[in-house]
């Protein structure tokens, strides 16, 4: 597993959001676009995360960031977990985790005590340009949303 580094250039992808509808990372150009990986709707850790970026995605706006959240769920499993959660950013399912693999968050993972491939919980800022200008990597997911914000507020 080789994850991708600030300076590198971000891979250009293209997945299903929550509506079923093709959503491209060339869609975005011209903004600064905050990936986030994280291992599955509607869990407790995912769940924290991601009410952490809804409540803060206004300001993350003003500063002309996207908000995209991949995991390698069903895409009938991501309405669900946006209406729930009155999430207000996009969602992407990634199933056969190719943008996962391609961005270096998939690979061994632990938990009690058995081994698994799995999504690496990491959050990459995407520059105008498609680099990735920054990676997320140590937070609690409680404090995700702040760490991003305290980056971005420099």
């Amino acid at each position: 597993m080789k994850t991708l580094q600030a300076g590198d250039k971000a891979p250009q992808f293209s997945l299903q959001n929550q509506n079923d509808e093709t959503v491209s990372l060339a869609d975005y150009a011209g903004k600064k676009v905050l990936v986030y990986f994280y291992p599955k709707a509607m869990t407790p850790g995912c769940t924290t995360q991601a009410q952490g970026l809804r409540d803060v995605n206004d300001e993350l706006t003003a500063k002309n960031v996207v908000v995209m959240g991949i995991s390698p769920d069903a895409v009938k499993r991501l309405p669900k977990f946006v209406e729930k959660e009155n999430l207000n950013f996009t969602l992407l399912s990634d199933e056969d985790h190719a943008v996962a693999d391609a961005f270096g968050v998939w690979g061994p993972k632990k938990f009690m005590g058995k081994e698994y491939d799995g999504i690496h919980r990491q959050t990459f800022l995407i520059d105008e340009n498609g680099t990735i200008e920054h990676v997320f990597n140590k937070f609690k997911t409680k404090e995700h949303h702040t760490v991003v914000l305290d980056y971005l507020n420099g």
